[in-house]
């Protein structure tokens, strides 16, 4: 049996009619930039979420990096951050000259929120907590700590579509939640897709000026601005994925209930839900200290996984400028030579679980 980690036809099929429906209305329509099918799903995702505004934009990446730029966070400036991200977020921050510094995970994945107040410096002027995996972080602890030291807090939601904290859903926490509708995401699109959350109107009003070229009225350019738009297709696409995103999401927990209650492997440590939080599941990993001797195996076996993530931001390339070596995050680091994220995805069969579950149930390093 071939087993991919990934698979997104599945949940293209499963509402087949609706999008090929909603993607030839688009077509017809004539009108393919800033129509309505964004202002329906702006008004649609904002409801969702409990925010008061939502303003599409062209990918995740754009959300966090105009996020950082409307809220004034430049040079000289610093980012809390947690280090074990994928390297996007750190992007948010640093395309505007801020500077990242880094906190360890605990054992959720996500920000160590004991550890945030240590590095606050008079520099520090947010805190960017990623609820990393699709798992909502301890947003008491970062909202308690940004009120006592006057910080702004920016969210990376791109993993965490519907997922609550004290029943309150992430991206509303702060200033500003950031998403990605990148097609592997719970709420995907069919290419590239993002899109921030608000409640404050004139953060809404200028995140829609930024996104156009830094436009209010055509050819009147208020700043420099960016080409940050979500196509009509793609927000029509995303409005018909929306209205089936509360079952999808059920299909996910019910597949790692089942790996949470029969993967039993003493090598094997399962991911755990902290106290208050709920996941929705954007990927189930598991940490184990022969990740690689597992990964080997299970690809024998015709069983995909993916790492998440293999070089963290402070050791790559592109941000060797920081002077950070290795050693630097030791938790980080170890969570980056552990972590291993197995097959889940919406349309994934009982047999295909079985078989993923037989299979780490029998390794032997």
């Amino acid at each position: 049996m071939e087993i991919m980690a990934n698979r997104l036809d599945r949940g293209f099929y499963m509402y087949q009619k609706e999008f090929e429906d909603k993607a030839l209305e688009v077509l017809r329509s004539g009108w393919y930039v800033l129509g309505k099918e964004v202002s329906g799903f702006e008004e649609e995702y904002a409801a969702y979420t409990g925010a008061k505004y939502c303003v599409g934009l062209a990918s995740g990446l754009d959300a966090l990096w105009l996020a950082f730029r409307v809220l004034g966070i430049g040079a000289g400036d610093e980012v809390i951050v947690q280090g074990n991200t994928y390297i996007a977020s750190v992007m948010g921050i640093t395309i505007n000259g801020a500077t990242p510094v880094f906190v360890e995970p605990d054992k959720y994945n996500n920000i160590d929120t004991t550890k945030i107040e240590e590095k606050i410096t008079d520099r520090t002027k947010a805190i960017l907590v990623v609820h990393l995996y699709g798992q909502a972080s301890k947003m008491d602890d970062v909202m308690e700590l940004a009120k006592k030291y006057h910080l702004k807090v920016v969210e990376d939601c791109a993993q965490s579509h519907g997922a609550c904290y004290n029943g309150k859903m992430t991206g509303t926490f702060g200033d500003i939640g950031c998403f990605s509708f990148y097609p592997s995401k719970n709420l995907g699109a069919f290419g590239d897709a993002g899109a921030i959350v608000t409640d404050d109107e004139q953060i809404a009003k200028d995140m829609k000026m930024y996104r156009n070229y830094g436009s209010e009225k055509r050819y009147y350019n208020k700043v420099v601005g960016a080409n940050s738009r979500l196509d009509e297709i793609q927000a029509g696409l995303l409005r018909v994925r929306l209205k089936h995103l509360d079952e999808l999401a059920a299909e996910k927990v019910e597949i790692c209930n089942r790996y949470l209650k029969e993967l039993k492997n003493p090598l094997i440590e399962l991911p755990e839900v902290q106290k208050n939080a709920t996941t929705i599941w954007h990927q189930f990993v598991i940490h184990c200290k022969y990740r690689d001797e597992l990964m080997n195996y299970l690809k024998d076996k015709g069983i995909g996984t993916i790492i998440h993530y293999p070089i963290p931001p402070h050791l790559s390339e592109a941000y060797e400028y920081l002077g950070l070596k290795e050693g630097a995050l030791p938790i980080t680091e170890r969570y980056a030579k552990e972590v291993l994220s197995i097959p889940l995805y919406n349309g994934m069969t009982e047999e295909e679980q079985t078989y993923v579950i037989n299979a780490i149930n029998a390794f032997k390093a």
